[in-house]
């Protein structure tokens, strides 16, 4: 049987919310029972001020991008090694992409080099927790301290992940995280801003309702709402987070679950390694607890990840690559500027090869493509 890269799934009671959103609540437009579920569920869980859901991460991306004052000139330091709404989300306000190496060893942003791309048009440094395992925030946060800069955590791939126990996402002044089909807890697409810093609250209501004081109507705090801020159409509808409200119901048992996965690949294939065959994804850290959102290996170079890309194919198993550099491509060099030469960015862009990992596949799934792996290194 064919074992594909992602499958989306059913957990619990998502279809009895979604006809409970239609015929109980009577309510499809955003804002309503099931939106104030999901924030609640989030705010608790996570331990955050106020959580925004979006109709997307790159809408809270935008979101914090709007929150941050981010105008035409303004610089906003990120691994060139991302999706292209970390980027984009700051493009659109007309800042400017600062675009600075990853770490070899997590393909996070490397710490160290932040700080050289520091000029005195920086406004915010913005982290990527890749594949759920936490930057160096201590690092990170000193510098913003330093330099008066906010942090935006580009949390997409993080839902539960911790850094010394706090939930990556809520340590910056703000968070956003995914809840697109391919992430670990889904809605189809979905996000949600995480809102750390509380002198961003009530702008952040704002923007969230089109840029009008609506929830302090709703509040009693106006006796009429209207345009206040600017904004836009960012809520999710109700038929969405009905769905993702079974889904964080069943959070820790997902994730749970996709961490058995993560570590039966890294026990599988720990061979391959300990023989300097292939490099596996980095587990948890001394400070940082994984999710289990992605598992990848690191290969000799760029040829022979298309030779085991087409292996596996072979055998039915879809794997894939993952982010073409930023800095290199047409948009990336028209609008931003990069810091160094981003060795390890360039370098390990062209080596990584994503494995099949969702919450329905089975141990002996997980067997077969390291089965597939063994036997192409033999």
């Amino acid at each position: 049987m064919k074992i594909p890269f992602n499958k989306p799934f059913v957990a619990g009671k998502e279809l009895y919310y979604i006809a409970q959103a239609v015929i109980e609540k009577t309510c499809l437009a955003g804002d309503g029972y099931f939106t104030r579920k999901c924030q609640a569920w989030l705010e608790h869980n996570l331990e955050c001020e106020k959580a925004l859901l979006t109709h997307s991460c790159t809408a809270a991306l935008e979101m914090a991008a709007i929150l941050c004052d981010i105008e035409p000139g303004d610089e906003v330091i990120m691994p060139s090694y991302t999706f292209v709404s970390t980027a984009n989300a700051f493009v659109l306000r007309g800042g400017v992409p600062v675009f600075v190496d990853i770490r070899s060893d997590t393909l996070n942003i490397d710490e160290t080099k932040i700080e050289q791309a520091v000029t005195d048009k920086t406004k915010a440094i913005v982290v990527v927790h890749y594949a759920g395992l936490a930057c160096e925030m201590d690092a990170v946060m000193s510098i913003a301290k330093k330099h008066n800069l906010f942090v935006i955590e580009d949390a997409a791939q993080a839902l539960l992940s911790t850094y010394k126990n706090r939930c990556l996402g809520t340590i910056g002044d703000l968070g956003t995280i995914s809840f697109h089909e391919t992430k670990n807890i889904i809605s189809g697409e979905g996000g949600v801003l995480l809102v750390n810093n509380k002198s961003f609250i009530e702008r952040a209501e704002i923007i969230w309702e089109k840029g009008t004081n609506r929830k302090k109507f709703f509040r009693g705090e106006v006796d009429k709402y209207t345009w206040v801020d600017i904004g836009s159409s960012y809520l999710p509808s109700e038929i969405t987070v009905a769905f993702l409200y079974a889904q964080l119901e069943n959070a820790e048992r997902i994730i749970a679950k996709r961490c058995e996965l993560f570590n039966l690949y890294h026990e599988l294939l720990k061979p391959l390694e300990d023989k300097k065959f292939i490099r596996i994804a980095t587990s948890d850290s001394e400070f940082s607890r994984n999710n289990g959102h992605i598992f990848y290996i690191i290969v000799k170079d760029a040829e022979e990840r298309m030779k085991l890309i087409e292996r596996l194919s072979e055998n039915n198993i879809i794997s894939v690559f993952h982010y073409v550099p930023l800095h290199s491509s047409p948009a990336g060099r028209k609008y931003g500027r990069t810091v160094g030469d981003l060795p390890n960015t360039i370098q390990l862009s062209e080596r990584v090869l994503r494995l099949p990992l969702f919450y329905e596949m089975t141990e002996k799934q997980v067997e077969s493509v390291a089965g597939v792996l063994k036997r192409f290194y033999e």
